[in-house]
């Protein structure tokens, strides 16, 4: 897969055909659409809605764009293929189709030269895709090759929106939590977040539970009440959140941390030396110096090396909620770097 580039839209020139693709749009919502059947695997994009379900929604989960028209043949015969695909993945990447006689603008910062034409878009970034109507197998290639790009940049296969109700907007660090950064590295990088709604009482009581062993600065007993939760929610992102900052408090106590420092200085190609650093910057509230550190290690070196920073950038992603600004922006930058 090739390397992924920064999605801009600007001044392209509209090139018509609007009225025809709108009267479409209008057939096709009186007659209901097959997004609608599909929850939410498969939606109609327009360059008004671009931002928010293409470029926002794929920091969270792939979106593959199928760039069709009316009049396109081939695009008749690849797009029921891509809907039938979408609707397996249940979730795990969405569908967005891109009528490019409606949105002319759009089609021409995307490069558009012929149709049909998909693109996977990854954490803010448009991967380079393929032309023509390919058999489903070639398909199925591909986005087994957009599923792994998207799990080497720590991207979790969801259906969109499930646990909605527990992400927090951006720049915010989720319920009763300053997140990294807060006042004390003592204290630890903020509070454990408050524990999501409708959870069954032993979650409930194992959130409380961590809550009160992290503000007794006990993370042994923290971190063994959010595994129970993980052990009945696999994947829930507060408990995961509250798991990986007691995971960097442990961690950074450990540290001598004037060594880590002089480790990191004397071999910088030496990614476990600069993951120790990168572990007291965020400590210490320093989130951009932290992702900035191993994103240049990633970028020095290779192999194993190479591996170990990727991982634990990824496991630092982790203490931040989905939509948090500052993820985003290094994950794209991981994105770059590694594709």
């Amino acid at each position: 897969m090739n390397q992924p580039r920064d999605f801009s839209l600007h001044g392209a020139i509209d090139l018509g055909a609007r009225q025809a693709a709108a009267q479409r749009r209008q057939r096709a919502a009186e007659q209901g659409s097959a997004a609608d059947a599909q929850a939410g695997t498969v939606i109609d994009v327009s360059e008004e809605t671009f931002n928010t379900d293409v470029v926002a929604r794929s920091q969270r989960v792939p979106v593959i764009l199928d760039l069709w028209a009316e009049w396109c043949g081939p695009c008749k015969q690849l797009s029921p293929v891509l809907e039938k695909l979408a609707v397996e993945a249940d979730g795990a990447w969405v569908l967005a189709k891109v009528d490019v006689d409606a949105n002319p603008q759009l089609s021409a910062a995307l490069q558009v030269q012929s149709i049909p034409m998909v693109v996977a878009v990854i954490a803010g970034q448009i991967a380079d895709g393929f032309l023509g109507a390919i058999p489903e197998a070639q398909v199925r290639q591909w986005l087994a090759q957009v599923m792994q790009v998207a799990a080497q940049l720590g991207l979790a296969p969801q259906a969109d929106g499930e646990q909605a109700g527990q992400e927090s907007e951006p720049g915010q660090q989720g319920p009763g939590q300053q997140g990294p950064g807060g006042p004390g590295v003592a204290a630890g990088p903020g509070g454990v977040p408050g524990y999501p709604p409708g959870l069954d009482p032993a979650s409930q009581r194992a959130f409380e539970a961590a809550q009160a062993a992290m503000e007794r600065g006990d993370m042994n007993a923290a971190g063994a009440e959010f595994e129970k939760v993980l052990q009945v929610h696999p994947g829930d992102p507060v408990a995961t959140m509250g798991l990986r900052q007691v995971d960097l408090i442990r961690r950074v106590e450990s540290y001598d941390q004037a060594t880590a420092r002089r480790d990191a200085d004397d071999r910088p190609d030496d990614a476990q030396a600069q993951t120790r650093v990168a572990d007291i910057d965020l400590a210490m509230g320093k989130i951009d110096a932290s992702f900035d550190r191993l994103l240049d290690t990633i970028r020095r070196t290779s192999g194993e090396e190479r591996d170990i920073a990727r991982k634990h950038l990824i496991g630092l992603f982790e203490i931040f909620p989905p939509r948090d600004p500052r993820v985003a922006r290094a994950r794209a930058t991981l994105s770059s770097v590694l594709f």
